[in-house]
């Protein structure tokens, strides 16, 4: 489908909206020169944190302020490990993140997962579940304390009215981050294994070690998410490292389970957007349940004489993604919302096309 029209920031905006967030991803930071990747695509690490810096003085000063900021992972770049500086990188990020007058939410990347162990993220700033919704009302939380911790990092939040925030954990099915001894490890390294085996002439470039997935639990707190979203009429946002859809991406960074996770959203009506970062490249795609796939230019491979990150407006019939940088505006309508009665399952159980 074609990308939405890039219209100025004045556009369709006779009326304030609801809310605003902001959206950055993949600063990557690290205290060394800038570099060709592996990719052979050039690294700004010189100016990736003045980047984040950038962003966090423009949305200091918008008015009114963004409600809240979705970091969409890795924050800090993996070869921080190789020379001993995983924590003082992190320590270095968090202190200019503290400027913000914007609480910040952060989802976690394949690249926290190759400096820290999930044991120890869950002790550091970047485990921002606490912001979690408790309201005795609303759907299940994470990590109900009625049950067992859960070992997926994920949670959800309504920052206004009838929408709501999903935060899901990409690397819940997946090798980094995980005990040696695990049996999540395990269960894996089984995907893997299974998935190769049933596709063994398909597409399976992505079944690789900095792409992960989401777990059978985790799929089914989602479900139930969801599920309650639906029966409350509410318009959910999901945040993610990985893109799940095979067009919103230029490279092979897609989820394992992508077709999983897409027929658990694809069940649902109250999905409006996935935001994801991971491809550098930035992408874009409006599936044919009508869901925008917003994958978020990265800051690490932005020059000295640019940016990217955005702010998104979210009003009652769209959102409209004011970007910076190489990051583009767009505008993203939300999809028609039909009686319970024709149930949006039944039409991706029949679509060949995702």
């Amino acid at each position: 489908m074609e990308e939405p029209v890039q219209e100025s920031g004045d556009c369709l905006q006779e009326a304030p909206p609801n809310f605003s967030f902001g959206v950055i991803a993949d600063v990557q930071y690290s205290d060394k020169p800038n570099g060709l990747s592996s990719w052979k695509i050039m690294r700004y690490f010189q100016q990736s944190l003045l980047h984040l810096q950038q962003a966090i003085q423009e949305w200091n000063g918008e008015e009114p302020p963004p409600r809240f900021v979705l970091q969409l992972g890795d924050i800090i770049d993996s070869c921080n490990r190789n020379v001993g500086k995983s924590q003082e990188a992190l320590e270095t990020v968090l202190r200019d993140i503290d400027q913000s007058n914007v609480p910040f939410h952060h989802v976690w990347g394949n690249h926290e997962l190759y400096n820290f162990k999930r044991d120890f993220l869950r002790q550091t700033k970047l485990n921002t579940s606490s912001m979690e919704d408790g309201r005795r009302d609303g759907p299940k939380e994470s990590n109900d304390e009625s049950g067992p911790l859960l070992d997926y990092y994920a949670y959800h939040f309504s920052p206004h009215g009838k929408f709501r925030v999903v935060m899901v954990d990409t690397y819940d099915l997946g090798v980094l981050g995980r005990k040696v001894d695990s049996k999540e490890l395990q269960e894996s390294l089984d995907f893997l294994e299974r998935a190769e085996e049933e596709n063994p002439n398909g597409s399976s470039n992505h079944l690789v070690t900095f792409n992960g997935g989401l777990g059978p639990k985790q799929l089914s707190w989602l479900d139930e998410v969801l599920t309650y979203s639906d029966q409350h009429h509410e318009r959910v946002i999901i945040v993610g490292h990985t893109p799940i859809h095979p067009k919103a991406k230029r490279t092979p960074c897609l989820a394992w389970n992508y077709q999983d996770i897409l027929r658990v959203i694809h069940s649902h009506q109250c999905v409006v957007c996935y935001f994801a970062g991971h491809d550098h490249s930035g992408g874009y795609h409006q599936d044919s349940q009508g869901i925008h796939h917003v994958t978020m230019e990265g800051v690490i491979e932005s020059p000295p004489d640019t940016n990217a990150f955005g702010t998104v407006d979210v009003f009652e019939d769209r959102m409209v993604l004011r970007g910076r940088g190489r990051v583009k505006s767009r505008i993203l309508l939300y999809r028609e919302i039909h009686p319970a009665s024709s149930c949006c399952c039944l039409t991706f159980e029949k679509k060949k096309n995702l």
